[in-house]
């Protein structure tokens, strides 16, 4: 996690949002059957037939569907690409004319059984791709009126037909791939503006962020006071900037305090305020915190190292919303929410009568846990990326990137500082490593150094010993991956191109292998 470079990243997304929502608002299924209904009733009664149905294949599939046709109502008739003569013109981009279907046993006799329909004639039109050589469709006339029999002639108006609505075809097509990649980008910039607020910026990949994502986006609308448990360095500062930014406070101070930097002797001060000459060195009145966030938030960090005698005052603080100043009697009320942060199992801290049980449920309605770096290892090589382009920034350098040996350690190293220890690294190693160079493990700090060469002798006696050809395939496999991923920055569609296997496999091999 850490402070985004990108100026109003949010109010960037939220005008791309809305640019995809007029998009997707654009076009209509009404829209669609509009159109292809007034061509499916006008055709017929130019060309003289009883009845049109206008097919198109939908793409990446061998599926063929009926977007409308005269007499279906609700019915859709999906003939097969093999075994039917709509499939039959999709297929070779043939026309078709047949006066006498009766003699022929195919598709045709099936749908008449579905519909109830009798097929005794047919024409039946390729509809090509005004952007390809490609087939995208067919039309079909059914039943000359009056008993008669298709013409030659009648082929040759479809043709000319099917080749004007090709264009009308090629835009539902168009819109519809349109949509769907609206609605998926859609999707993503929502997950982005809600990892993105207000110039902050949260890495999140692994389900475990992205669910304590959700619940910030669901609290933060509501005035609750939370508490925020995380191990030192996992960005409980953020989350607790995230809440503010989201609520109703927004524009009202966020006053960050940390209890343990306070001296024991100057807590009571700091939170409450004292007035000139309330005590020694008291020169001039001055607001205590509680005072500095009314209307906004006080965001209490390492609430668990708070000293126990201060810690009735709070109590009251929390309860009845009113304090006063040391050296004066009058109350002054606190409008302020309260979110406070901790490492330690405050429950732990009760039972060894270090913190107050009746505080420790008067502190927070919702518990967030932001779970150590360790168990979201799907997060560290984004945070990676993400640093090490900061970090080339601020250095006014262009390291090239990590090495295969360096990623592989990044993600089995325990990372006992957390996001906070991964930032520090990446700084080192980009001060460290030249411009233009890739990142060798050999600059990594010392404890990432040892980790690095016990893992590499380990692996190099499993090596030795392990010549199972399943064994081998693994570790190949998965050196390509991450060979794959570097060169492609992390981008997962990209690495599978490189791969020369679907996005789909990629991310069957990267849960196979626990990557």
């Amino acid at each position: 996690m850490e402070k985004s470079s990108v100026p109003n990243t949010h109010e960037q997304l939220v005008t791309l949002r809305s640019r995809l929502a007029q998009v997707t608002n654009a076009w209509t299924f009404d829209d669609y059957r509009t159109f292809i209904t007034f061509y499916s009733r006008i055709i017929p009664e130019f060309m003289g037939a009883e009845r049109c149905s206008i097919f198109i294949m939908e793409r990446g599939s061998n599926r063929i569907c009926s977007i409308f046709g005269t007499g279906l109502e609700e019915q859709q008739i999906e003939p097969p690409l093999e075994g039917s003569i709509v499939g039959q013109v999709i297929k070779t981009g043939k026309s078709v004319l047949e006066n006498n279907l009766s003699k022929h046993r195919g598709f045709h006799s099936s749908s008449d059984e579905q519909t109830g329909f009798v097929s005794r004639n047919l024409i039946c039109s390729p509809i090509r791709s005004i952007t390809g050589e490609s087939v995208s469709g067919a039309i079909q006339l059914l039943n000359k009126k009056g008993g008669g029999i298709f013409s030659g002639d009648d082929l040759r108006k479809l043709d000319e037909i099917a080749h004007f609505l090709s264009i009308s075809i090629e835009s539902v097509m168009l819109n519809q791939e349109i949509l769907t990649i609206a609605s998926r980008f859609g999707k993503e910039m929502e997950r982005l503006e809600q990892a993105t607020i207000h110039g902050t910026k949260i890495i999140a990949e692994s389900p475990a962020m992205i669910d304590v994502l959700n619940l910030v986006r669901i609290i933060s609308k509501t005035p609750v006071n939370v508490l925020i448990l995380g191990e030192n360095g996992t960005g409980k500062e953020l989350i607790a900037r995230m809440i503010h930014a989201l609520g109703d406070r927004s524009e009202k101070p966020f006053v960050p305090v940390n209890c343990a930097c306070i001296p024991e002797n100057l807590v009571e001060s700091e939170f409450f305020g004292h007035e000139k000459g309330a005590f020694t060195g008291a020169e001039q009145a001055r607001r205590g915190l509680f005072e500095e966030a009314s209307g906004g938030t006080l965001f209490l960090d390492e609430i668990g190292e708070m000293p126990l005698i201060i810690q009735p005052k709070f109590l009251r603080v929390i309860q009845e919303g009113e304090g006063h100043r040391l050296g004066s009697n009058r109350m002054i009320s606190y409008d302020l929410r309260l979110v406070s942060a901790s490492n330690r199992d405050l429950a732990a801290e009760i039972k060894k009568e270090r913190f107050r049980e009746d505080l420790f449920f008067r502190l927070f309605s919702v518990e967030i846990v932001i779970p150590p770096l360790r168990e979201r290892r799907e997060d560290i090589l984004p945070l990676a990326q993400h640093f090490l382009s900061l970090t080339n920034e601020r250095f006014g350098k262009q390291v090239a990137g990590f090495s295969p040996e360096v990623i592989d350690l990044f993600e089995r190293f325990s990372w006992p500082g957390n996001v906070r220890q991964l930032l520090k690294e990446v700084e080192r190693l980009v001060a460290l490593t030249d411009s233009g160079q890739v990142i060798q493990p050999d600059r990594c700090s010392r404890d990432l150094l040892h980790f690095f060469n016990s893992h590499k002798k380990r692996r190099r006696e499993t090596d030795i010993n392990d010549l199972a050809l399943p064994a081998q395939i693994r570790r190949l496999e998965v050196g390509m991956i991450k060979e794959a991923l570097l060169r492609a920055n992390g981008n997962k569609t990209q690495a599978a191109a490189l791969l020369d296997i679907t996005r789909q496999g990629l991310l069957k091999k990267l849960k196979r292998y626990h990557l």
